[in-house]
């Protein structure tokens, strides 16, 4: 994991002052870290019986999508307010700095769909917690939630208890 963590960049005072953000962009530029990044989070759920995979815009989206490719199931996007076209199901939560809403199409999932919900970091849990209670209004099971980082100060993990959670780097 250290060649991943050599990847992951610090930026102080982002998106506002005292915030340590952990930035992904020179991982995905690396092919082969990128590539070992989808193979780790996957690694524990080959072999399970997932159908689809839900990434949290936006950088769910580029972990999710390439894992989603990578197991031959579906990839759901869960946006951001007024991004998707169809009629939607909506929840708002609360961030470590400030609240957001995500979106899902109403038929994006069905009541056999178990899922795999992916984002790039894990810190207090709200939006990992809102995706997976999206995903569950919406007919279907939560298999589990995997993360690239995850700041384990923060005890994100702690609102997602009822789920399996795997993530590959922790701080």
């Amino acid at each position: 994991m250290y060649r991943l963590k050599d990847k992951i960049r610090d930026v102080p005072d982002f998106p506002k002052p005292g915030i340590m953000f952990k930035d992904i962009s020179p991982l995905v530029k690396d092919p082969a870290a990128l590539r070992l990044a989808v193979y780790q989070l996957l690694h524990p759920f080959l072999g399970r019986d997932i159908t689809v995979i839900a990434g949290m815009e936006a950088r769910g989206f580029i972990f999710g999508s390439l894992a989603a490719w990578e197991l031959g199931v579906g990839f759901v996007p869960l946006r951001k307010p007024g991004k998707l076209p169809y009629n939607v199901q909506s929840i708002s939560y609360d961030l470590e700095y400030g609240s957001a809403t995500l979106e899902a199409h109403i038929d994006a999932f069905d009541k056999n769909d178990k899922v795999l919900v992916i984002d790039d970091l894990l810190a207090t849990g709200g939006t990992a917690k809102a995706s997976c209670e999206l995903i569950e209004s919406l007919g279907a099971t939560v298999v589990a939630c995997a993360f690239v980082v995850e700041l384990d100060f923060l005890n994100g993990r702690d609102k997602l208890k009822d789920y399996e959670v795997h993530s590959l780097l922790h701080y």
